[in-house]
């Protein structure tokens, strides 16, 4: 098996905590829909993690996986477009977001 190509994303929360616990306590039991959604479009692992309201996502993609094409599905799953809803009265974009970009792909600058 080849190794997997990973990515590190990061996002912003609504910096209030009551809303954090809400974003917390939706992915302590993330649908179903939305799991296999994720896995269909070739992501092999998935990690969010917190501090303040700050995320950080790690995903491990197989060779069948694609930004491009994992929107274009998620795009029109209206299960996927109703958890996005959801999530984004939780979430908000990072500063220096351009519009429309949610998640954004980190840059790795060091490795060890």
């Amino acid at each position: 098996m080849k190794d997997l190509k990973r990515y590190c994303l990061a996002l912003d929360l609504v910096d209030d905590e009551k809303s954090i616990q809400f974003y917390e306590d939706y992915h302590k039991n993330v649908w179903s829909e939305i799991l296999e959604s994720i896995k269909k479009s070739g992501i092999q692992n998935m990690e969010i993690y917190r501090v303040g309201n700050r995320l950080f996502m790690i995903i491990e993609v197989n060779d069948s996986f694609s930004f491009e094409e994992k929107q274009k599905a998620d795009e029109g799953n209206p299960k996927v477009q109703e958890w996005e809803k959801l999530m984004w009265q939780f979430q908000k974009a990072l500063p220096f977001a351009k519009k429309g970009e949610k998640w954004m792909i980190m840059e790795k600058i060091f490795n060890l």
